[in-house]
């Protein structure tokens, strides 16, 4: 990377930065009860006792903490897989992994697991189930050692469409009660009380930025094909089975702890490409803050829109995303 080349990376990485920041600013004193962001170093060093600090920081905070995480690995597992594919289509939802986890948590639903697990149920069940999906698209694809994308994208479909299935039908059998924590559960929602929870999201969501960096020139020899990538010296077939593994794992941590948020993993790194540059030493971080930013804004929208009522922050996603694709298509292709 020349000084020009380094010079411009550190500028949109500065620039994402700083408006990842002043978003999450924004979003803690937004909400049905508004705060001026004047006011908020003031309470935190009055610290605990007062209804703001508890809306501030017990309520909004792990919120957008819990967003910057789930955001940040949607979007980075999408930029990862459409390096793989080669296909600014592909999403992480595309390889089934989201339909393996509504179904593990279907069955805990109608099963009731949760009364005998606790408060830990949903994200066990849901990722539980997307690693069965995950298990069960990598062993498809395996054929003589050799990892094959597009067997891989076809078993994931597949299976994505067989999971859906069996989830409607759990809905068309359960009862009232359980078919409404279904339907919530997979709009999505980034309501999580388990502080440990969160933690341990934002500490696999950056393990997961930090491995998938190490591969960034792997990613970029991808675009001239996989035979020229393995020319020019690169281990093709263990890049593509770390690097499955690393966005099938955020994938499914994501989806088991907030449920499905779609179209944060799709239009997200397509916009990046349009607007930075398709080379993934910036393209992978910038993507991450990208997806960081659009699901807090979102999820901001969400709970704002009807206050004091809120909506599923997977149902705002969808709206404003899928708009946001159909004028990008319309505008500009984008050719991996």
């Amino acid at each position: 990377m020349n000084q020009r080349s380094y010079f411009r990376s550190t500028i949109y990485i500065v620039i994402f930065t700083v408006c990842c920041c002043i978003v999450m600013m924004v979003s803690l004193c937004i909400g049905s009860i508004r705060v001026p962001i004047t006011r908020i170093f003031d309470i935190w060093l009055n610290g605990p006792g007062s209804p703001e600090y508890s809306i501030l920081f017990s309520i909004r905070m792990p919120r957008i903490i819990l967003g910057f995480a789930i955001g940040g690995s949607l979007s980075l597992a999408g930029t990862i897989l459409q390096g793989i594919f080669r296909n600014p289509l592909v999403e992480p939802y595309t390889l089934g992994i989201s339909g393996g986890a509504s179904l593990g948590v279907c069955l805990n639903i109608i099963f009731k697991l949760y009364e005998s697990i606790g408060i830990l149920a949903y994200p066990l069940s849901g990722f539980l189930g997307a690693f069965i999906v995950i298990i069960c698209v990598y062993s498809f694809s395996l054929k003589r050692n050799t990892l094959n994308t597009q067997s891989m994208l076809l078993a994931g479909v597949m299976i994505s469409f067989i999971a859906s299935s069996l989830v409607m039908l759990l809905m068309a059998i359960s009862t009232s009660e359980d078919l409404q924590n279904i339907v919530f559960w997979i709009m999505g929602s980034l309501e999580e009380p388990n502080s440990k929870l969160i933690f341990f999201t934002v500490f696999s969501s950056i393990c997961g930025l930090l491995m998938s960096y190490l591969f960034c020139s792997d990613l970029n020899a991808f675009f001239i094909g996989e035979d020229d990538a393995f020319h020019l010296g690169i281990h093709v077939e263990r890049t593509k089975r770390i690097l499955f593994l690393v966005a099938s794992g955020l994938t499914g941590f994501c989806v088991a702890v907030s449920g499905i948020i779609g179209f944060v993993g799709l239009i997200v790194p397509h916009f990046i490409r349009i607007v930075v540059t398709l080379d993934h030493r910036i393209l992978l971080i910038c993507s991450f803050l990208g997806g960081a930013i659009f699901l807090i804004i979102c999820d901001t929208i969400a709970r704002t829109v009807i206050s004091p009522l809120e909506l599923p922050v997977g149902v705002i996603t969808g709206i404003i995303g899928g708009c946001a694709f159909i004028l990008a298509m319309s505008k500009k292709q984008v050719r991996l």
